[in-house]
């Protein structure tokens, strides 16, 4: 009977030792925090690792994760400086860097950090016109997390970006801007085309004035060719009718020279007065006709006339 109660009781101490070996031993994953309160007050926080705690003193009441968080931004409706009405959805990413804070700065930092981020999304969308909007992504997002980053410090919470996902206008408005896009594209486009065109009549204008002008350097150069050309033969016409003009006087001097050119003037005499004959039906006829004699004798002074040294310059 006495072994029966004992053995309870060694029963029951072994329980309760392994009890209290549950409740005080604590294990915290890697980037994971334990916010830890003393008969309700806050005591510490348990970082990642092995921890005892006192049971039935120590309570952990939070548990928080230590990663990036990506909160989805629930669409809303916002108005454009322009009043144009737009639905804008965005992403933002956050990370708890004081547990302790988080847990007792705020309720729920997540629902608090979304409705601080639409707010404030709301009032940088209102200072922008709808054609900005799109080509200011960038600094809407670098705008909320600059005004909400420093709103979140007591909450123990970092906000590290924000990403704008998608603008919505209008159906009306959609279809105005593609209107738009479309007059611009045509605008664009004709103007290439004239760009075009006239980048082709200054190229056609350039080649028939480069055209113009090797036609006219080469009319020049032929011109000239034929000018030196027919220099060549006056100089080559000149020196032969020179050196004929030599000779004849040089026979004229020599021995039966003169008895040569009578004879010669003879035939020349009766040669072209026959031409003369055939060519016209009329003539008139001289009264020494007869007198071939008297005709060369004529001929003969005027060459008697011309001194040697007078052909010889010739």
């Amino acid at each position: 009977m006495l072994e029966s109660p004992f053995l309870l009781a060694v029963f029951l101490f072994v329980v309760v030792a392994i009890f209290f070996v549950t409740q005080a031993f604590r294990i915290v994953p890697q980037q994971t925090a334990n916010v830890v309160e003393r008969f309700g007050q806050y005591h510490r926080t348990l970082n990642a690792g092995p921890h005892i705690i006192v049971p039935f003193m120590d309570t952990v009441r939070y548990r928080h994760s230590l990663k990036e968080l990506v909160i989805d931004v629930p669409e809303q409706v916002c108005i454009t400086k322009d009043n144009v009405q737009v639905k804008v959805d965005g992403v933002l990413f956050l990370r708890v860097m004081y547990p302790a804070k988080a847990s007792y700065g705020v309720s729920d930092y997540v629902s608090a950090v979304i409705q601080l981020a639409q707010t404030t999304l709301r009032s940088e969308m209102g200072k922008l016109e709808l054609d900005r909007t799109f080509e200011e992504r960038e600094y809407i997002n670098n705008s909320v997390v600059r005004a909400i980053d420093p709103a979140t410090d007591p909450w123990g919470v970092k906000v590290l970006r924000y990403e704008l996902k998608s603008i919505q206008p209008p159906k009306e408005i959609l279809d105005a801007m593609e209107k738009q896009m479309r007059a611009e594209r045509e605008k664009r486009a004709k103007i290439l085309e004239s760009e075009g065109d006239r980048d082709s009549r200054v190229n056609r204008a350039e080649g028939e004035k480069q055209e113009t002008i090797k036609g006219s350097e080469a009319e020049k150069q032929l011109r000239i060719n034929e000018a030196e050309g027919e220099a060549a033969a006056i100089m080559a016409v000149a020196k032969a009718t020179a050196g004929g003009i030599e000779l004849v006087a040089a026979a004229l001097n020599g021995v039966g020279g003169r008895d040569a050119a009578n004879l010669r003037v003879a035939e020349e005499y009766v040669k072209q007065f026959g031409s003369i004959a055939k060519q016209s039906t009329t003539m008139i006829i001289p009264s020494n006709l007869t007198d071939v004699a008297g005709m060369v004798a004529t001929a003969l002074n005027v060459i008697k006339k011309v001194q040697p040294s007078e052909l010889n310059k010739n």
